[in-house]
């Protein structure tokens, strides 16, 4: 083959690329393309962005430092703006093309698209799809994803007894571009975010940052030895790995973070701490693989499970919790943490979205869309499959609502992060740090605090609606 053309999306970087090495091994010409699609950043059915200024930042971040990369190599990465379906054919006819190479992903959309690419080609230009978003490799389960279990614990189960982890790609030596007058084209400006000295970390996007936070957590910090133990912090940059951006962008391969762990047991320590990140990789990869089997079922009202819980369509009470003013403070500082910096701990996801479909039961698609526009992390099978869990329309059929208030007594107990997200909380003691509405005017005239102005009144007596989803 003489010419190929590589199409980078979820899989911004060059080590452990399959699809990069596949096109490199089989071409004497390499074009690596980015295709930055307005469809991308569009809004979406319920009236948010697809990707907001965070997610954005990253993402420019990301496709320099692979432009970086790819210099080094000798190559170059080609930008172009407009619809993927339209971008690489016309690639494809000023390069001569023979091939496209491209990973595949299983959500809707992105399938979508692939699909568009493939029936825009010329009939004579092979299109090669890779998969490269997963710890392991659809052809190496037990069972297919279209006849995998729907509950995690017996998948996961089977698939570490009878499963093995492929070996992680070496980047290639040498990226050989096209000897023609093609314009690299230029990265989209990233927007001004403004940092928040209070974000566990500064989240700068690239394969070389990821690099670097690797490095941090596992080596220098020597913090994967306590994982498990403090992975439900709420304060601070190392409580858990914070790897989940550079493995939503694809700017750090699964692989390759299970490959350090396991450098990491060999020559440090292996316990159940260790083993933890590793159940968290495979908690990802059920997602992913789930959504290659029921494909849109994950984004109806019903999920996956034809449950037709009676939502509320409520929209000044789901923005009240986008805003972070419901006036119950451990989901309120979750929330403004989120708009703030673009993320949230997990810990703190599960609850603010226990809270929405659970406690005043809006549609948690509502809420899956938000998290869409603001997690810097954003991953379409981790997100939607994450919320229809919670929501109890996806892989669990348990009632296992959040006791929002419980959970903030129990990883917040001196109410450190929920002051440090609401100041005008700064001064109360625990107790009403995290329920001022139990405040005496008197206590509140005590503690400066004056609920409705300083800080709202909650929306809904919490602790009356424990009761009712106890007992009914």
């Amino acid at each position: 083959m003489n010419t190929a053309i590589v199409w980078f999306r979820d899989d911004i970087r060059v080590d452990d690329n399959p699809t990069l090495a596949a096109a490199v091994d089989a071409a004497d010409v390499v074009v690596p393309v980015y295709v930055a699609d307005p469809r991308r950043r569009g809004e979406t059915r319920y009236g948010t962005r697809k990707r907001g200024a965070v997610r954005t930042r990253f993402r420019s971040e990301s496709l320099a430092d692979l432009r970086a990369s790819l210099r080094r190599l000798g190559g170059d990465l080609y930008v172009r703006r407009g619809r993927a379906e339209t971008v690489l054919p016309d690639i494809v006819e000023q390069v001569d093309a023979d091939a496209v190479y491209a990973q595949t992903k299983p959500a809707t959309e992105e399938r979508r698209r692939e699909r568009a690419v493939h029936d825009a080609l010329p009939g004579d230009v092979r299109f090669e799809r890779q998969w490269t978003h997963t710890l392991y490799h659809p052809k190496d389960l037990p069972t297919p994803p279209e006849r995998m279990n729907d509950t995690f614990t017996p998948w996961r189960k089977t698939v570490e007894r009878e499963s093995s982890v492929r070996e992680v790609v070496p980047a290639p030596e040498t990226v050989t571009t096209p000897d023609v007058d093609l314009p690299a084209g230029t990265i989209p400006e990233p927007p001004e975010t403004p940092a928040d000295d209070r974000a566990v970390l500064a989240f700068e996007g690239g394969e070389s940052a990821g690099r670097d936070r690797l490095e941090e957590y596992l080596w220098d910090g020597d913090h994967l030895r306590t994982y498990k133990r403090t992975r439900n912090g709420l304060l601070g940059a190392n409580y858990s790995s914070k790897l989940s951006p550079w493995l939503a962008a694809g700017c750090l391969s699964p692989r390759t973070i299970h490959s350090e762990i396991t450098r990491y047991e060999e020559s440090r320590v292996a316990n159940e701490d260790t083993y933890w990140l590793v159940f968290e990789l495979l908690w990802r990869d059920f997602f992913q693989f789930q959504f290659r089997k029921h494909g849109a079922a994950f984004f109806g009202a019903t999920g996956i499970r034809d449950v037709e819980p009676n939502w509320r369509r409520d929209r000044e009470a789901f923005r009240r919790w986008a805003r972070g003013e419901t006036g119950i403070p451990f989901v309120d500082a979750n929330m403004r943490e989120l708009n703030r910096t673009g993320y949230m701990s997990n810990r703190g996801r599960q609850n603010v979205a226990s809270f929405l479909a659970d406690a005043i039961g809006i549609d948690w698609r509502w809420g899956a869309a938000y998290f869409e526009q603001r997690l810097v992390d954003y991953d379409v099978a981790s997100n939607w499959g994450n919320w229809a869990y919670q929501a109890g329309v996806g892989n669990d059929s348990r009632n296992n609502h959040f006791n929002v208030l419980s959970q903030a007594d129990r990883y917040d107990a001196d109410a450190d992060y929920v002051t440090t997200w609401l100041p005008e909380l700064q001064d109360l003691p625990p107790e009403y740090a995290h329920r001022p509405w139990r405040m005496t005017d008197d206590e509140q005239d005590r503690h400066d605090v004056d609920l409705g102005r300083d800080y709202p009144r909650p929306m809904i007596d919490l602790e009356a609606r424990y009761a009712e989803l106890r007992t009914g």
